[in-house]
């Protein structure tokens, strides 16, 4: 319960325990084993910012959380802790004004956020990238930038880490070599990211962290109730929706100095999912944000078993602290009760160590800052019950109340234009660039062949027509050496009866002188005749005959 500044947390020896309003943005710790009441504490305290006006932020784990948007029922043994802790006159059992959240869409309003904001340091460390990949992946950002691409979504981060990684050569003198085996690292660390809801939670509309710093018409705080029934059965995506929020609250809100409010409140439960198999430079970045968001006005508290789930330079930042009870059975759990025991300030009146095991349910040690900032000893206190309903809110009665808490904006998902359309368009351009230019290269190397065959051709035509060329010639030499040599058997045997003629001429004149009376050729000078018109004949036959052959 919320009075004059102060929180009412519960009785310790009969006398009020409080919480400084304005101490509680120091930061705190809610601890304790299972069952010991860490819930309730949460919702007590939860209610009572809400009552002074703060907004809250609260993880709801079990789902039991979201019952505080309904008023509590009155039972026996909430009338005697009433009267227990002497509130009967101002205690009343009351709804507080809620607006439900979920990433998975399911519980409540959609939390988005995109890759921008999110960052290359932030979700490298989530990731758990080596200092080269974080080296990659911080080019790759700077290469959006400078091109103008949105990086909103899981798709565009993929995208464009694939399209430096395949033109690489192209960043190398302005922004440095760039490998594929840190780009493959990178996208197989986005898997488990992914698997686990990744893609619901990196998107538009993206939150505006001032939704969550909001009251109501009568001046409460705005609880707002993030349904992490799903989210922490995937620690990875746990851990960066919680890192994103504290880095975003960070950078956006201004400094403020020491304030008589917060100005939000969050509460983590089971934090220990934040921290589990963290490394150092992840816990180094929590550190940081939890020490340096006090100025801003933001308090955190984290809710875990133990106070051994928080790093010890990260609890040290936790002032108030309410520690329930610890059960100490193995050698490991007895020196968690030791560590926590010895993480308050000691009271001389018991030892904190043997009291954390004897702690009933409702119980807890309680330190918190006095009005000077000073830690308080250790005291023994039952902490106050809760005004709202302690199990889950009625679905229909959730429905409702998200249908008037003007959140609706972020109900339907936005896909913008950004590196995805971008980079696709651009990367089909390039493809078809790419086989316009192997069409063409196709083409002119058809048209070398094809003038290569062409000439093959030709030249095969030419010398076909050069071979008919000689076989014509060869069959004219052929005939001609025929015709000679007909001619030649033709001119023999004329010679031949040429010569037989003239033979057989001049036997019959040499009978013809022998039985016949002398004729002209026994004239004187006949003779001579003769033998001249014989060669003149045989002359003859050469002459005509010869020329003809030729």
């Amino acid at each position: 319960m919320y009075t004059d500044g102060q929180i009412y947390m519960g009785l310790a020896d009969g006398q009020r325990v409080n919480m400084q309003l304005n101490m509680s943005n120091r930061h705190g710790l809610i601890a304790g084993a299972s069952g010991t009441g860490k819930t309730v504490t949460m919702k007590a305290m939860a209610e009572s910012f809400s009552d002074a006006g703060v907004p809250v932020f609260l993880c709801d784990v079990k789902g039991d959380v979201s019952g505080i948007a309904t008023a509590g029922v009155a039972s026996e043994s909430m009338d005697k802790r009433i009267d227990k802790f002497g509130i009967r006159g101002s205690f009343s059992y009351k709804a507080y004004p809620v607006c439900f959240w979920d990433i998975y869409q399911e519980g409540g309003h959609p939390v988005r956020a995109t890759i921008s904001d999110m960052g290359p340091e932030l979700l490298s460390r989530i990731l758990g990238l080596t200092a080269a990949q974080e080296g990659v992946l911080n080019i790759v950002f700077r290469i959006a930038d400078d091109k103008g691409l949105l990086l909103i979504d899981l798709k565009d981060l993929r995208i464009l880490l694939n399209y430096v990684a395949e033109h690489k050569d192209d960043y190398l003198t302005t922004y440095g070599s760039i490998s594929k085996q840190s780009v493959g690292g990178i996208l197989r660390a986005l898997l488990p990211l992914e698997n686990q809801g990744g893609d619901l939670f990196f998107g538009e509309p993206d939150l505006d962290i001032y939704d969550w710093m909001r009251t109501d018409v009568y001046g409460k705080g705005i609880v707002n109730v993030l349904n992490c029934v799903k989210l922490v059965q995937n620690p990875t995506l746990y851990a960066s929706f919680l890192l994103w929020m504290m880095s975003e609250l960070f950078e956006k809100l201004p400094e403020a100095g020491d304030l008589e409010k917060p100005k939000l409140v969050f509460f983590f439960d089971e934090a220990h999912l934040l921290f589990a198999d963290a490394p150092k430079v992840l816990v180094q970045k929590i550190e940081q944000v939890v020490k340096l968001i006090r100025s801003k006005g933001v308090g955190i508290y984290f809710v875990t078993q133990s106070p051994s789930d928080i790093p010890d330079s990260v609890l040290a930042q936790l002032s108030n602290r309410v520690q329930h009870a610890l059960r100490a059975y193995t050698p490991a759990e007895q020196k968690a009760v030791r560590a926590a025991a010895q993480s308050l300030r000691a009271n001389p009146a018991f030892k904190a160590e043997e009291v954390i095991m004897e702690l009933g349910v409702g119980e807890a040690l309680t330190s918190f800052l006095d009005e000077n900032g000073v830690p308080g000893i250790a005291q023994r206190t039952s902490i106050i019950c809760p005004q709202s309903f302690m199990g889950p809110v009625d679905e229909t009665e959730r429905r409702n109340l998200m249908a008037r808490d003007g959140m609706g904006r972020y109900d339907e998902a936005v896909d913008n234009i950004s590196a995805y359309e971008v980079l696709t368009d651009t990367i089909e351009h390039e493809a078809k660039a790419q086989q316009l230019a192997a069409e063409r290269a196709q083409l002119e190397k058809d048209k070398e062949a094809l003038a290569k065959q062409q000439a093959k051709l030709q030249e095969s035509a030419v010398k076909q027509k050069q071979k008919e060329w000689e076989a014509a010639q060869k069959k004219k030499e052929k005939a001609a050496e025929r015709r000679q040599a007909q001619i030649e058997r033709q001119l023999i045997n004329t010679g031949v009866s040429l010569m037989e003629t003239i033979r057989t001429g001049m036997s019959a004149r040499r009978i013809r002188s022998t039985t016949v009376k002398p004729s002209i050729s026994s004239r004187p000078g006949a003779k001579k005749m003769q033998t001249r018109l014989m060669w003149w004949h045989l002359l003859s036959i050469i002459f005509v005959i010869v020329p003809i052959i030729l």
